[in-house]
């Protein structure tokens, strides 16, 4: 007989977790969605999450069966901060009945308040170091794990087995059109196509665009297919990296939907980028990548899987950093040189048996290149 486990005796019919955060922090939940889907497969399960995450839980619905939007409240910046809206919302989760909330949104301190204010049968989370017990599942924040496997050992407290530790990031048939569609208007070439990626959410994670072309163009020279990819919002951004190389690029700005990018990530070569929600759904679609980590915890952050994503970091006496914009001319960022990436992004491409570069700086190795003038290098 099994020994019984705190999921096994609560049996949870309704579940709701807490994380109002951004794509890549959610992708790193994934794999204790996954086994906390596992240990209660019949019980609806509840994300408290931000306006974006509706399509998260769409992609996800063999993990989540629903999104209730998080309000906001002060000491949450990934939306406005106020507490106006929280006695309302408190009252309908309240009256929701939940049989167990669980906080993943991080350390605890502020987020265990908001948890309790739910009103669940059981509740189940992290504590901060002199933080007072939570009557409950809670365990110290492990703060010397991975981001994915901080959750993961929450899920194994509450006797939710490990099933897999891998990122996932399942790609719909949808996906499956638009990245055809990519392909036939712009020419890509999936067996050379590397992605160049200079985007992140705050400017203190952003490696010199100037730095992306040179490596951008590098690799070109190789026999590369370069494609720069981004939002619609980071138009200004890619144009700069574009603006900036010799080379011809795709520029894919503002051109695909998350799902899209992520068929455009599972079939290239290798992405190079940012630590950011990218370089998260490398890892979710096992595809190569050289992480230009500027600022953020390469502890916390960095894919698992050292060997297939290459994280190239610096690490001045103020990281972690906490800036939005860096205040010190951001030494962690100019201290990790084009040649340290180029010389990491040609040893992943050498790995891959699949990767076939073409002639140097050609855009299109298989038609004259005016077959396709919407995919021209334009700034």
């Amino acid at each position: 007989m099994k020994p019984s486990t705190f999921l096994t005796a609560l049996a949870p019919r309704r579940i709701a977790v807490f994380r109002a955060l951004q794509l890549g922090d959610m992708l790193c939940a994934v794999p204790a969605l996954r086994a906390l889907r596992q240990a209660a497969p019949h019980a609806h399960i509840a994300l408290i999450g931000l306006p974006w995450a509706k399509t998260f839980v769409e992609r996800y619905a063999s993990l989540v069966d629903e999104l209730i939007v998080f309000p906001g409240a002060v000491g949450f910046p990934e939306q406005r901060e106020s507490n106006a809206e929280l006695p309302a919302f408190f009252s309908q989760m309240r009256a929701r009945r939940f049989d167990l909330a669980i906080q993943l949104h991080g350390s605890g301190g502020v987020a265990n308040e908001l948890l309790l204010e739910l009103g669940a049968r059981a509740n189940a989370g992290f504590v901060q170091a002199g933080e007072a017990a939570r009557h409950g599942v809670f365990i110290g924040w492990p703060d010397g794990l991975p981001e994915s496997e901080r959750y993961l050992a929450l899920m194994s407290a509450l006797g939710a087995p490990v099933i897999d530790r891998q990122l996932w990031f399942p790609l719909s048939a949808h996906d499956g059109d638009e990245y055809a569609a990519l392909v036939a208007e712009h020419g890509i070439e999936a067996q050379r196509l590397v992605l160049v990626h200079p985007g992140a959410q705050l400017p203190s994670r952003r490696w010199p665009a100037e730095r992306f072309a040179e490596v951008a163009d590098k690799l070109a020279s190789d026999g590369w297919q370069i494609a720069v990819t981004g939002t619609a919002a980071e138009a200004p951004l890619t144009g700069a990296v574009l603006g900036a190389m010799t080379a011809p690029a795709l520029h894919l700005a503002g051109a695909t939907s998350l799902g899209g990018l992520a068929g455009l990530v599972a079939h290239a070569r290798l992405v190079v980028c940012n630590d950011t929600g990218i370089s998260h759904i490398a890892a979710a679609t096992a595809t190569a990548s050289v992480v230009i980590a500027s600022g953020s915890d390469t502890r916390r952050w960095a894919p698992l899987d050292h060997a297939r994503h290459r994280v190239l970091a610096d690490y001045p006496a103020c990281r972690p950093c906490m800036f939005r914009d860096c205040p010190y001319g951001h030494p962690c960022a100019l201290n990790v040189s084009v040649q340290q990436v180029v010389q990491a992004a040609c040893v992943q491409l050498a790995k891959d048996s699949g990767a076939h570069p073409g002639a140097p700086n050609a855009l299109h190795a298989r038609a004259n290149p005016e077959t396709f003038g919407e995919s021209h290098h334009v700034a």
